[in-house]
């Protein structure tokens, strides 16, 4: 691919390592269902999908459990789990560069828009974004595919082929695929490698420095 006009980011595992904000946040909503986990290693796997759904596939939840989870991880993850992350090393020279240099930055994200937008803000790097995209409080935008498409209609002649999706789950290589838009899954994020590989995406990089120069690489050369 050449003259690179788009990138989408994912967010968590991605662009932040939420991964303390996100575990307490489910630590936290499970003490409501007297369940305790105290290794939060262990929960590390909601990080990426919609929640209600995990929820749901890794305790059993009914859909209305799962829901009135979300509320009470909620609870804890707005007031303090929303900045127990932090930015991965060299992203934000990666989207003031590709902003810098006339590529539109997306964030599309499963998270509530409200919220990476404020992550966006604290690390001072909304600025180098031009869409954010992320899911609804109410849940009636919550899958990828749905997420990228509302990105892309806020998007003016929308190219697909001049566009690429990054992320660290298979989520984001479906979702990015359903709307036609080739995706890089990175290695550094919270996707197993064998997730990624099965995936078979356009490319996996396994750093935030080999992500900048990959995208450098595509883009038009004057």
């Amino acid at each position: 691919m050449e003259d690179l006009r788009y990138v989408f980011f994912d967010l968590d595992g991605t662009v932040t390592d939420p991964k303390e904000g996100i575990t307490k946040s489910i630590q936290f909503s499970l003490r409501k269902f007297g369940i305790e986990v105290t290794d939060l290693d262990s929960l590390c796997p909601f990080i990426g999908p919609p929640l209600s759904q995990s929820y749901e596939k890794f305790y059993g939840f009914s859909h209305e459990q799962a829901l009135e989870a979300v509320d009470e991880y909620r609870v804890y993850y707005k007031d303090r789990g929303i900045f127990e992350c932090y930015l991965y090393d060299g992203i934000k020279e990666l989207v003031r560069d590709l902003h810098e240099s006339g590529v539109r930055v997306v964030l599309a994200t499963s998270k509530p828009e409200g919220y990476a937008t404020q992550i966006l803000e604290h690390f001072d790097i909304l600025k180098y974004f031009d869409v954010v995209a992320g899911s609804t409080m109410d849940g009636s935008r919550v899958e990828k595919a749905d997420v990228i498409r509302y990105a892309i209609s806020k998007l003016d002649d929308f190219i697909p082929n001049k566009a690429v999706m990054v992320g660290d789950r298979k989520f984001d290589y479906f979702g990015a695929s359903e709307c036609g838009i080739p995706c890089i899954l990175i290695g550094y994020g919270y996707g197993e490698i064998q997730e990624l590989v099965d995936c078979n995406p356009f490319r996996i990089i396994n750093t935030v420095e080999e992500l900048h120069n990959f995208l450098d690489s595509m883009k038009k050369q004057e």
